[in-house]
């Protein structure tokens, strides 16, 4: 293996804004796909199980399984960064030794975060606010979820690996196969299609997970064959301990940023889930809703990553920054226009999910989205700048920036907005609040937005990130 058989970069490309664009486009496809995988689970709840205390679940299991998908995320931008510099550099060889540790130390943490959860998925549960028949369902499906963990490492590990390559399609793909299986056998599941057993609840959630064992198992293969000049070898996955430091240096700090968002969006949740199942189901609805905007955000947040890793390999931190001002343009322009459709028309979209136009989930859901379109573009930003600094290797800033706008803004000032009264922790006194219920709480998560988008975007524009060593 020589450098000579190191794809054609796509940094090469001519111009700032098409290396981006051909990054983008199919993150953009594949965000959606993803997002629809929690719709159809969503729209499966709503339309066929009939119960606010299934939905309830549902929206704690779209919590949960993305606070473990963040976990996982301790590995794959270690992954991102230190590929992506060696793809710059044409170090073809030292990209393929990222991409084996990466599964290894991704495995090694997956079975520590099975051993951990699996048995306390319950107190889990039951510590985030859910009670009584919500509490037990969303034990059950996150059970099965955790059974199929090890499958959805890979799906983050392999699709960060080659994401730095520069190959988006490949992830686009899987998650398209992955949407199809799980929409398909989560529906037959749930009611009981043709020779299908009808298991409700425990249909859906069986859906959700073989779909990710396809996507596992298809992002293996890509890589043994040979994708996007990666060669998966078992001998190779031995592990090399100074190679696994050189990525936790880069992921820890993204990963303890990650656990922060975890613990932080925990406490959020369950002082959601503290207002009754009604707004919990808004909360959830609105969460799915609002994800659509996100989808640009995350496309460009991944594109930025990798332009920077890239072009910082190759010697360009210039290209690199100017590609960053492209990606936050490009997203806060239509991440914007998202945000007109949801004020004007978010009753109508929250009202999909419903077979009986649900009156007392409906009207919270569309308000929900009302507060959070003011500060869409500010979210395109923080995205935006996000990915380049952690694409940098520059992990720590964006830690510190989530501490101050997750731990000292939004859950203090959630649970001041949204509820009538409350303890304040470790000091035990008891403070009136304004109770403004979940307008309330996602005013607060307006402010926090607010605040670390103009901490990223100060970091960005500061220059300190062109300067990190991986």
């Amino acid at each position: 293996m020589t450098t000579a058989a190191l794809p054609v970069r796509f940094i090469d490309q001519p111009g700032a804004l098409r290396p981006l664009l051909v990054l983008a486009a199919p993150v953009l496809v594949e965000q959606l796909l993803h997002l629809l995988v929690g719709i159809s689970d969503t729209w499966l709840t709503a339309y066929f199980l009939a119960d606010e205390a299934y939905l309830a679940a549902m929206t704690l299991m779209v919590y949960l399984l993305w606070a473990v998908g963040n976990l996982i995320a301790l590995v794959a931008h270690g992954s991102t960064a230190l590929a992506a510099r060696f793809f710059g550099a044409r170090d073809l060889p030292a990209a393929n030794q990222v991409m084996h540790q990466s599964l290894t130390c991704g495995a090694m943490w997956t079975a520590l975060l099975m051993l951990l959860l699996f048995p306390l998925a319950g107190q889990l549960v039951t510590a985030m606010g859910l009670t009584g028949e919500a509490a037990e369902a969303a034990t059950e499906y996150l059970r099965i979820e955790l059974c199929v963990l090890p499958f959805i490492m890979v799906e983050r590990v392999a699709i960060a690996c080659l994401r730095a390559a520069g190959d988006t399609v490949s992830g686009l793909v899987v998650m398209a196969i992955v949407n199809m299986v799980n929409m398909a056998l989560s529906y037959a599941l749930c009611v009981g299609l043709v020779a299908f057993p009808e298991l409700g609840w425990r249909g859906v959630a069986l859906g959700t997970a073989l779909g990710h064992c396809c996507g596992g198992a298809l992002l293996l293969a890509l890589l043994a064959a040979g994708r996007a000049g990666y060669h998966l070898r078992l001998a190779e996955l031995w592990p090399d301990f100074a190679m696994i430091r050189r990525i936790l240096r880069i992921g820890i700090p993204a990963g303890l940023d990650s656990l922060l968002l975890v613990a932080c969006q925990f406490l959020y949740v369950r002082i959601v889930n503290s207002l009754g199942d009604v707004a919990s189901a808004a909360h959830g609805v609105a969460l799915q809703v609002e994800a659509i905007a996100y989808m640009p955000g995350g496309a460009f947040q991944i594109a930025a990553s990798t332009v920077v890793g890239q072009y910082l390999g190759a010697g360009e931190p210039r290209r690199a920054a100017r590609s960053v001002l492209w990606a936050c343009a490009a997203a806060s322009v239509i991440m914007g226009s998202a945000g007109l459709v949801f004020f004007f028309a978010g009753e109508t979209l929250v009202g999909l999910f419903f077979a009986d136009g649900n009156r007392a989930v409906i009207p919270l859901a569309a308000e929900a989205l009302r507060i959070i379109t003011l500060v869409l573009v500010p979210l395109a930003i923080t995205m935006v700048t996000s990915g380049a600094l952690r694409g940098a290797g520059d992990t720590f800033w964006p830690l510190v920036f989530t501490l101050l706008g997750l731990a000292v803004v939004r859950v203090p000032l959630a649970s001041y907005l949204a509820l009538d009264h409350f303890r304040v922790p470790l000091i035990g006194i008891e403070v009136e609040g304004l109770g403004w219920g979940l307008a309330g709480a996602w005013t607060a998560a307006s402010c926090d937005v607010l605040l670390r988008c103009a901490l990223t975007a100060g970091r960005f524009l500061q220059g300190g990130w062109a300067r990190v060593k991986v």
